[in-house]
């Protein structure tokens, strides 16, 4: 559920959310990683800043929020990045959400506890 707005420009790979730098942000390493995945598939790493503003879902999702956004922004600035992009599927949003609670049952598909007798 997390939502990332991004916004790049030609600069020195200075990477911006919420404010914060990317090291106080995504203090993970992974997540720093997924970040710049984006930069490295389309082989423009430290050649743009980064702005982007993110909410909801969690650290792991927003990541992926930013990734996405990054990879649209480095679409529509530069065209011929495209392809690159497309093929490590990074252009293509993770539609997936929670599954609804049926009634008569526990969760979404498990049962409650059955007795025979």
């Amino acid at each position: 559920n997390a939502i990332a707005r991004v916004w790049i420009k030609p600069g020195s790979g200075k990477v911006m959310v919420n404010g914060k730098t990317m090291a106080e942000y995504f203090a993970r390493p992974v997540l720093q990683m997924i970040l710049a995945q984006a930069f490295t598939v389309a082989n423009v790493e430290g050649q743009f800043d980064v702005m982007a503003t993110v909410k909801g879902g969690g650290l792991s999702g927003q990541a992926g929020a930013v990734k996405h956004g990054v990879s649209k922004a480095l679409q529509l600035y530069e065209p011929a990045l495209r392809g690159a992009l497309k093929a490590a599927g990074f252009l293509t949003r993770d539609s997936r959400v929670v599954e609804r609670k049926k009634y008569g049952k526990a969760k979404a598909r498990k049962s409650f506890q059955f007795s025979k007798r």
